[in-house]
């Protein structure tokens, strides 16, 4: 393979990760409907999980509400239940007086049905008695005596009261198939009695680091050696979406010793990833390895992307393969722009998991025209107005520190030729 003259015929960043999506098939049921999610719920791609412990799973099976929430009628402040008829009018200057008659706590039914001229002690939360349709702030009444009231201001049926199925009616879509549950997905399940979810199961993902050059972290590099790096960012890359790492070990650059790991690590794993040096000799290696493993084998070799550029994506019997380069930068600049999508993709989620914001460019960042540059940055505050501002972070993509100085990274598109100072700019946070 002439990976010289392969590396010229690069492809866009978004073609390159198209073509590979192509090339794969997502594991989640492509239908929404419940019937077919359930009967998925027996393949080893889905499991059903306590909803308590499914924070960043990915639903395989749109989820409906099962009940009405809330269940009854609901104050929304401390004060009094009321017929709201019986405050039409009331003022400061000509209020209305109403005999207390009960005192409802949280957690508790009403005792008794309200009669005109009558109303309830209530807490924020408490349930409404029958006769009740409105509900008086405190601060809007005045006690007179132990048993009446004088309400200031006048409400309207169903002020200050959340009514039943408010919040969510039985059988409303809540969460479609695909959705990846955030904290607050998971209380409001559990709200309606959702104790358990039908998710996709965790991909495994293999990683395969290749170099002479390479010892352990535990290891004292010797002359011309460096600890690894990529094996473990990668690791925490890949469980921070949500998905089992599995190291592989470190390979020489050897053929078959990197054909022999990388053909272990793709029949135990979802999807493998190959990190190896950043030599032409080592990109060939690394590229004859994946199109040893199965076809279709290499699918792209070559992204028009700094850092990146020698970027490998490939399909082996259904699984994907990826070379990322083996410096740090390049690595993990990739890893988001590549594998981070495609195991989404192939989990059946809707979208990628990805922090950004807006900020100020704080210096002018220039770039060659027809490939995508993505430039580290630091977000800082402006000392003249406050604003928030994203500062370059210029570094070589074989110096870790690069990354561990910058908050997150800005891309410059494919034609824009850099980007100028005061321009409002998109931070994908690290």
């Amino acid at each position: 393979m002439n990976t010289t003259r392969e590396l010229f015929n690069v492809r866009t960043p978004a073609d390159a990760l198209q073509t590979l999506l192509g090339a794969l098939h997502e594991r989640a049921p492509r239908s929404a409907a419940r019937g077919d999610a359930q009967a998925a719920a027996g393949d080893d791609a889905f499991e059903r999980v306590a909803t308590a412990h499914a924070l960043d799973r990915v639903l395989a099976e749109a989820v409906a509400a099962p009940g009405e929430l809330p269940t009854f009628r609901r104050s929304t402040m401390d004060g009094f239940a009321v017929r709201a008829a019986d405050t039409f009018g009331a003022t400061e200057g000509l209020p209305a007086y109403l005999d207390v008659v009960d005192d409802i706590p949280m957690g508790h039914a009403p005792r008794m049905e309200l009669a005109r001229g009558q109303c309830a002690r209530i807490a924020t939360g408490g349930m409404l008695p029958a006769g009740a349709d409105g509900v008086v702030m405190v601060e809007a009444t005045q006690s007179v005596g132990l048993t009446t009231i004088e309400v200031l201001r006048a409400v309207a049926p169903g002020e200050n009261v959340v009514q039943p199925g408010e919040d969510v009616r039985r059988g409303d879509p809540i969460l479609p198939r695909g959705h990846r549950l955030r904290a607050q997905d998971l209380g409001g399940l559990l709200a309606l009695g959702v104790t358990s979810v039908l998710v996709t199961r965790r991909l495994r993902v293999g990683i395969v680091s290749g170099g002479d050059e390479l010892v352990a972290p535990d290891q004292a590099p010797g002359p011309a050696q460096i600890r690894d790096i990529n094996s473990y960012t990668l690791a925490a890359l890949i469980e921070r979406d949500g998905h089992l790492a599995c190291l592989a070990g470190l390979v020489p650059d050897v053929y078959e010793s990197l054909k022999a790991v990388a053909e272990n690590a793709l029949s135990e794993n979802d999807v493998v990833i190959l990190s190896a040096g950043s030599s032409v000799s080592t990109r060939d290696m690394t590229a004859q390895v994946i199109d040893s493993l199965g076809e279709p084998g290499v699918l792209v070799h070559g992204v028009s992307l700094k850092p990146g550029k020698p970027t490998i994506l490939g399909v082996c019997a259904g699984k994907a393969v990826f070379g990322l380069p083996g410096n740090p930068v390049s690595c993990m600049v990739t890893y988001d722009l590549f594998v981070a999508p495609t195991l989404a993709y192939l989990s059946g989620a809707a979208t990628v998991p990805r922090r950004t914001l807006s900020a100020r460019l704080a210096r002018n960042i220039a770039s060659a025209t027809g490939r995508e540059d993505y430039v580290q940055v630091r977000l800082q505050r402006a000392a003249v107005d406050g604003a928030l501002e994203a500062l370059p972070v210029f570094g070589k993509s074989n110096l870790i520190f690069t990354l561990i100085r910058a908050d997150g990274m800005v891309k410059v598109p494919l034609d824009a030729g850099g980007l100028s100072a005061g321009s409002t700019v998109e931070v994908v946070l690290f």
